[in-house]
Order: C-alpha cells, then sequence, then structure tokens
C-alpha cells in the first residue's frame, strides 16, 4: 500500500488545473454544437459578412443585405462582369473592457461579400437603397437576358 501525502487541497491534486480543462472541453463542446467560436478571443478574430437575400424579379435581380449598426458612408457596392460585392465596416461604438463582458456575439470590422448574378446585367442601371440597416440593391438585367416568348405555329 502507498502512503500518499495529505494537502488541504486533496491528495496532492491541483483542482484549479481540472476547471481550467474543464472550461477548455467546455468551450470546445459547444463550439461543435453551435457552429461558431464560444469564446471571446476566437469570436473577434472570425470574419462576419452579412446575410442576404437575392431573388428574380422578370427584368431585375434584387439582393438584399442585413447591415445592422453599419453606416452608409461605411458601405461600397461594385459590379464586376457578373459579380456584385458589397464591402463595408461595422465600427466599435465604444470601447468596454474585458472584465465588463459576460458574453460577446456582435463582429465588427471590415466585411465583404461577393453574390454571383444569375444573369447579365445592365452595370450602368445598377440602383442601391440603404434603410433601417437593410442595403436593397436593384440590377436591371441586360435586355438579352430578358425572356422573351416565341410564338411557335403549328402546320
Amino acid at each position: 500500500m502507498a502512503i500518499v501525502r495529505w494537502t488541504p487541497l486533496g491528495w496532492g491534486l491541483k483542482p484549479w488545473r481540472s476547471f481550467e480543462e474543464l472550461h477548455r472541453e467546455m468551450d470546445k463542446l459547444f463550439e461543435d454544437l453551435l457552429g461558431r467560436p464560444a469564446r471571446r478571443e476566437a469570436i473577434e478574430q472570425r470574419l462576419w459578412a452579412p446575410a442576404v437575400d437575392v431573388f428574380d424579379k422578370k427584368d431585375k435581380i434584387v439582393v438584399r443585405a442585413e447591415l445592422p449598426g453599419v453606416e452608409k458612408k461605411d458601405v461600397k457596392v461594385t459590379v464586376e462582369g457578373d459579380v456584385l460585392t458589397i464591402r463595408g465596416e461595422r465600427k466599435v461604438e465604444e470601447k468596454v473592457k474585458d472584465e465588463e463582458y459576460y458574453a460577446c456575439e456582435l463582429c465588427y470590422g471590415a466585411f465583404s461579400r461577393s453574390i454571383y448574378l444569375p444573369a447579365k446585367v445592365d452595370p450602368g442601371k445598377i440602383k442601391a437603397e440603404f434603410k433601417n440597416g437593410i442595403l436593397e440593391v436593384t440590377v436591371p438585367k441586360a435586355k438579352e437576358a430578358k425572356p422573351r416568348e416565341i410564338e411557335v405555329s403549328i402546320k
């Protein structure tokens, strides 16, 4: 039988190391379950991009992007060929110390989102409107891209 020296913290164990390991394992578990980083440091390093809806109207393609907390002056929309790109930046409004956080899920910083346009477009007639944190870009289709009816004759 071995003799183990008793310490006030238990039988020679280091409980804080166990808590640190448990904390790391819990972070990993939540990251795996939620599909996103659970720790603040990982969230800050994660790139973010706005959610978008892209839909087709008869003569135009409409792209809507959620940009809450982004100012109009910080958004740029470009079209190159058949790709529409939305770039911008969401800036931190106030600096909060690390020890003051209970949760930190909002992402700040620069973003870029590129969307493949499914039809030929007329880049000279593109319009963008920014209202209540939603950017709506209307992209008119080029004349050759618009569907047209062809009458079929029966003989």
